[in-house]
């Protein structure tokens, strides 16, 4: 049985336009990630409740969602439901199940998966698919020839680029500052050289890629009162002006321009579906203007430092830690 949830059925629709993107810049390899972590969620759940004689809740298919399409698009399968496993088990279902888990889930799976698996979540980084139809009309990239082969049936030229690069790893280690609107409508995939080497410029996350599409789906989630106005408005508010500040009165030129800290990476996508999960979020309203700044700043520092050129998730585990602490 299934306890439901109307809250987490507009998460599920808000969720869809960005998965849609996703199938159109990776391929219909994407669908095979979200099912995987939707199952493996399901069953989890529903091994759980059926021990305390409960409902699965609507929440473990959002949290399954918002899981897939955090990851990579080359990410292999059974690494996929390793992750949601523990982002069921050991995020909530440790602490009683819906309503009582102190970090959000699906945090708690990719990052444990991010220090697990590195080699295979960031071992290779994937140009999105450009034209028409894009990825409708592939499986996925990789299909059309391996890395480093991309060909031009994929919409790019044919190059044998010794290695890939996110927009961050490219801004941060080969500075390299992709194009702002690239960022903000997902195509990604530029040739750019560094000391006479050929390198793709690949997307991360899946779901990260576009935050146009992203925004649509913030729209749609503030509008129906299903998201916290304040954790969004407040986590990009500390990026945007972290960013500024280390830039511009600190000098720190690695610090990447307040437009492409908004635009590129995961925190779009973090901001509108991560640090807004209502259940580990602060309930005061002067805590969750704390929390959600406290967040959008170490994603700044985050990048700037650490040896991960993201560090969103880590971040928000950081938040979550403060958030009863806040209140």
């Amino acid at each position: 049985q299934f306890q439901k949830q109307e809250i987490m059925l507009r998460v599920l629709y808000s969720l869809m336009p960005v998965a849609a993107m996703a199938v159109y810049f990776f391929g219909w390899c994407i669908v095979s990630i979200i099912a995987v972590s939707m199952i493996f969620a399901c069953l989890t759940e529903w091994y759980m409740a059926s021990m305390r004689k409960g409902k699965i809740s609507y929440a473990c298919f959002v949290t399954a969602g918002i899981y897939a399409l955090s990851l990579p698009p080359t990410t292999p399968l059974w690494i996929v439901a390793v992750g949601i496993i523990i982002a069921i088990l050991f995020g909530k279902e440790v602490f009683g199940g819906f309503g009582k888990n102190t970090f959000n889930p699906a945090i708690v799976g990719r990052g444990f998966v991010f220090v697990c698996f590195p080699i295979e979540l960031t071992g290779q980084f994937i140009p999105v698919f450009t034209g028409f139809p894009g990825g409708f009309g592939h499986w996925s990239i990789t299909a059309l020839g391996q890395p480093p082969q991309y060909i031009a049936e994929a919409g790019l030229k044919v190059v044998d680029a010794i290695t890939s690069a996110t927009p961050m790893w490219a801004h941060r280690n080969y500075g390299y500052d992709s194009s702002i609107l690239s960022l903000f409508l997902g195509n990604i995939g530029t040739i750019f050289e560094y000391e006479g080497q050929r390198m793709v410029l690949g997307a991360g996350s899946m779901g990260e890629v576009s935050a146009l599409v992203i925004m649509f789906s913030c729209a749609y989630l503030l509008w129906t009162k299903t998201a916290n106005w304040r954790l969004t408005v407040s986590t990009l508010l500390g990026a945007l002006i972290s960013s500024i500040v280390f830039r511009y009165a600190f000098g720190i030129k690695t610090v990447p321009q307040p437009l492409f800290t908004l635009f590129s990476g995961a925190l779009f996508y973090a901001a509108v579906f991560m640090v807004t999960d209502p259940i580990s979020a602060p309930k005061v309203t002067l805590s969750q203007w704390i929390y959600g700044f406290f967040i959008g700043t170490m994603i700044v520092v985050f990048r700037y430092k650490s040896i991960f050129s993201g560090g969103v998730g880590f971040s928000i585990l950081i938040g979550k830690i403060l958030a009863p602490s806040l209140d």
